[in-house]
């Protein structure tokens, strides 16, 4: 879809850009309005105390946990284990070493 760059889906994975919790990784749960939405990781930010950010502080990435995504459309919420799981699912495929990798073996990069 040509729009997805400026506007998140519901199950979206985005990386925080700026604030707090800068360079974590949350799912958008709710879209407000066309500035800010509810973001949840399901560990710090449970699905019941979703933070609301504004869409310039993050970045949006090309992922969508169809899990989430499905779960938020059909029942209206979403479990806080079922967004750990799309998190760590898209950790591990999609960013692979970003994170992960100074745990792994202490100095391997990917540059």
């Amino acid at each position: 879809m040509s729009d997805s760059e400026s506007s998140p889906r519901i199950g979206q994975v985005v990386r925080i850009a700026r604030g707090r919790e800068a360079g974590q990784y949350a799912i958008v749960i709710q879209m407000l309005d066309d500035r800010f939405v509810l973001l949840a990781d399901g560990e710090k930010r449970k699905y019941d105390r979703p933070k609301k950010k504004n869409l310039h502080h993050i970045e949006l990435m090309d992922y969508i946990s169809p899990e989430v995504q499905n779960s938020l459309l059909e029942t209206g919420r979403v479990t806080n284990g079922k967004l750990r799981f799309a998190l760590s699912k898209f950790v591990n495929e999609v960013v692979t070493d970003l994170k992960k990798g100074d745990q792994l073996d202490g100095e391997r990069r990917c540059n």
